[in-house]
């Protein structure tokens, strides 16, 4: 065994303890959901800016359109933090974040600049939520798999 992985050992020992807790874990997921709370909290309470924002990105009807965001973003979000089809609906919310990603952050369509810089950063950490909702479920399902061993 190397020092560098003796060392990594040693470390992951004493983190086990606090990174292993259910309530970091709920808060952790919290905090990955909260995007996908918050979002449709703003859509509830302004509505008219709801729906001007699925006719911004062309989504018709603009009606059923924002009505269906909301609803799905915070019954994904519910069944994550109860852990109630956690994989299904982490994988649902990654699939939701990648379409949303390429129909609102089309950073490739705008000119040089800090727009297309600022919209590609935020193009690249909404990866980065898909690529944190498939760990979410790919967690989940070797757990249920361990589980039933």
């Amino acid at each position: 065994m190397t020092s560098a992985s003796t060392i990594e050992n040693r470390l992951a020992a004493r983190a086990r303890p606090l990174f292993s807790t259910p309530g970091l874990r709920f808060v952790a997921l919290l905090a990955l959901c909260s995007a996908y709370i918050q979002g449709p909290l703003t859509k509830i309470f302004d509505f008219g800016g709801a729906i001007a924002e699925m006719n911004h990105f062309g989504l018709q009807p603009a009606l059923f359109f924002a009505v269906a965001v909301i609803v799905f973003e915070l019954a994904a979000s519910a069944m994550i933090l109860a852990g109630f089809f956690r994989w299904l609906a982490a994988l649902a919310l990654a699939a939701f974040t990648l379409a949303a990603t390429f129909i609102a952050l089309r950073f490739w369509e705008l000119p040089h600049g800090m727009e297309r810089s600022m919209t590609t950063n935020a193009f690249f950490e909404h990866l980065g939520l898909a690529g944190a909702f498939l760990i979410v479920a790919w967690q989940d399902l070797h757990e249920r798999r361990a589980a039933q061993s």
